[in-house]
C-alpha cells in the first residue's frame, strides 16, 4: 500500500502511523462527512492548541459517488480540498495525511484492507453499516470504529467492547429524535465550539479558493436538518476516536 501511494500519489505515508480507513461507496447516510469533519478538527487543533496530542494517521478513502449524486461529489471535493492542506503542511503533516484513492474497486481494496488498522463503519444508525467490508477489516485485524448498526451488531457481539470502538446515537434515540422534533442543528452549532469551528470554516477555511465552494454542504447540515445526525454524534465520535488510540499504544494488547 506504501508502495502504491507513493507511486500513483506521491504522498509519502509512514507505515508506523495508524491507517485509518472508509472505503465503498460514497453516500451520505455512509457519513463519510462525518470523518472529514473529524479531520478538519484535528486539523485546527493541531495549528492552535499548544497541549493537543495525537497518535499519527493515515487518513484513507476510498468511495465512488453515483453520477448524479451532486452532493456525495461535493464531499470529494471537500476530502481532496482538505488533503491538499494537510498534506502540505508541515506543522500538520508531522500528525496526519490523507489518501483518497482514486477509482475504488476490488483491486485497491485487496491492498488496503490488510493494510488498515481501523475500520470506519459509522453509517448512521439503522442505516445499515456495511455488511461486508467491515467482516473483511475484522478478518485482516483491523478494529471496528462504528455506530451500533448493521453488522456492526454481530462482530460486537463477537469480540467485545475491547475490541470495537462504538460511539453515537442508537436506533431508537434517533426514533425518538425524529419522531417528536427533538434535533436541530442550530443547537449544536451555538453550542458547541468545536462544530462552529468546523462549519465556519468551509467558508473561510484554508480548503476554500472561493468564499461560496463548499456553501452546499453547509446548507444540507444546517438548513436541512442534518438527515444523518453528523453534528449529533460528532462529540460522542471524537472520544472513541481516542479511546482507539489510547489502545493502539497498548502493544502488548
Amino acid at each position: 500500500l506504501h508502495d502504491f501511494i507513493a507511486k500513483n500519489y506521491g504522498i509519502e505515508i509512514d507505515t508506523h502511523w495508524i491507517i485509518d480507513t472508509q472505503i465503498k461507496r460514497l453516500h451520505a447516510y455512509k457519513r463519510q462527512l462525518l470523518n472529514v469533519f473529524r479531520i478538519i478538527h484535528y486539523y485546527f487543533e493541531i495549528k492552535n492548541n499548544p497541549d493537543f496530542t495525537m497518535v499519527p494517521h493515515t487518513f484513507i478513502f476510498g468511495a465512488k459517488a453515483a453520477p448524479s449524486y451532486y452532493f456525495a461529489k461535493e464531499i470529494i471535493n471537500l476530502i481532496n480540498a482538505v488533503a491538499n492542506v494537510v498534506n502540505n503542511d508541515p506543522e500538520v503533516n508531522k500528525y496526519m495525511k490523507i489518501v483518497f484513492m482514486e477509482n475504488y474497486g476490488v483491486s485497491l481494496a485487496e491492498l488496503i484492507i490488510p493494510a488498515s488498522d481501523i475500520s470506519e463503519q459509522i453509517s448512521t444508525a439503522g442505516k445499515e453499516a456495511s455488511g461486508t467490508s467491515n467482516m473483511k477489516f475484522m478478518m485482516n485485524g483491523a478494529l471496528t470504529l462504528g455506530t451500533l448498526d448493521g453488522a456492526n451488531v454481530e462482530i460486537h457481539e463477537r469480540v467485545g467492547d475491547e475490541h470495537s470502538f462504538i460511539f453515537g446515537l442508537k436506533v431508537n434515540d434517533i426514533d425518538e429524535l425524529r419522531n417528536k422534533g427533538l434535533y436541530n442543528p442550530w443547537d449544536e452549532y451555538n453550542s458547541n465550539p468545536h462544530v462552529r469551528r468546523i462549519l465556519d470554516s468551509l467558508f473561510n477555511g484554508p480548503w476554500c479558493n472561493e468564499p461560496n465552494k463548499f456553501r452546499a454542504i453547509f446548507e444540507e447540515v444546517m438548513n436541512h436538518n442534518d438527515e444523518y445526525f453528523i453534528l449529533k454524534d460528532f462529540e460522542s465520535y471524537l472520544a472513541e476516536s481516542k479511546r482507539v488510540e489510547e489502545y493502539y499504544l497498548d502493544k502488548k494488547a
